[in-house]
C-alpha cells in the first residue's frame, strides 16, 4: 500500500471549505465527505494544540488557528512521523502565505491561489518534499518571476503589432 497525503485543506471550524488541494485521483464527492465528517470527529478533541484522528479509511492531521483549521488528510499507511512534519511545514506556510499570525476565511480566501502553489511544493503526488519555508517562498517567487518576463514579452509583441497597425 502506498503511503500519501490525499489532501490538504483550510476549513473553518463547522467545516466550511475555505481552500483544498488533493495530491491523488480522488472523487470529488469523496473528499467533500471526509470534509464534512471532521467537525464531527473533533467535538472532544478541540483543546488539544495540534494533533490527528484516525477514522477506519484515513488519517486527519490537524492544526487549529483559533476559528479556521488546516487539515491534512493521509491514508492511514502513511507514515505518521512523516505527516507531522508535513503539518508542520504546512502551519508556518499558511500564516506566512496569508501574511498573517490571525488568520480570518477573509484572509485564507484572497491568498488562496498562492497557498495552493506553496502546497504544491510541499507535497507532490501525494509525497512529502523535504522543503523549507525559504525553500518554498524561493520557488513560488520563480514561477511569478518567470510569469511577469512572459507577460512583459507579450506587451512588447502587442505594442509591436499595434505600431505596425498604424503604419
Amino acid at each position: 500500500v502506498i503511503m500519501v497525503v490525499l489532501g490538504i485543506s483550510v476549513c473553518t471550524k463547522n467545516g466550511k471549505v475555505l481552500v483544498s488541494r488533493q495530491f491523488v485521483t480522488i472523487p470529488r464527492s469523496r473528499i467533500e465527505g471526509l470534509l464534512a465528517a471532521f467537525p464531527k470527529l473533533l467535538s472532544g478533541n478541540e483543546n488539544q494544540q495540534h494533533t490527528f484522528i484516525e477514522t477506519a479509511s484515513v488519517r486527519y492531521l490537524y492544526q487549529r488557528f483559533e476559528d479556521i483549521f488546516l487539515i491534512v488528510i493521509t491514508n492511514k499507511s502513511s507514515n505518521i512521523v512523516e505527516d507531522l512534519e508535513t503539518l508542520r511545514i504546512l502551519t508556518k506556510v499558511v500564516p506566512d502565505y496569508c501574511g498573517s499570525s490571525v488568520l480570518t476565511e477573509k484572509l485564507i480566501v484572497e491568498n488562496g491561489f498562492e497557498l495552493i502553489f506553496a502546497f504544491d511544493e510541499v507535497v507532490s503526488l501525494g509525497y512529502k518534499e523535504s522543503v523549507t519555508l525559504d525553500q518554498i517562498r524561493t520557488f513560488t517567487e520563480l514561477d511569478s518571476h518567470e510569469e511577469r518576463i512572459h507577460e512583459m514579452i507579450e506587451k512588447n509583441k502587442e505594442r509591436e503589432a499595434h505600431e505596425e497597425a498604424k503604419r
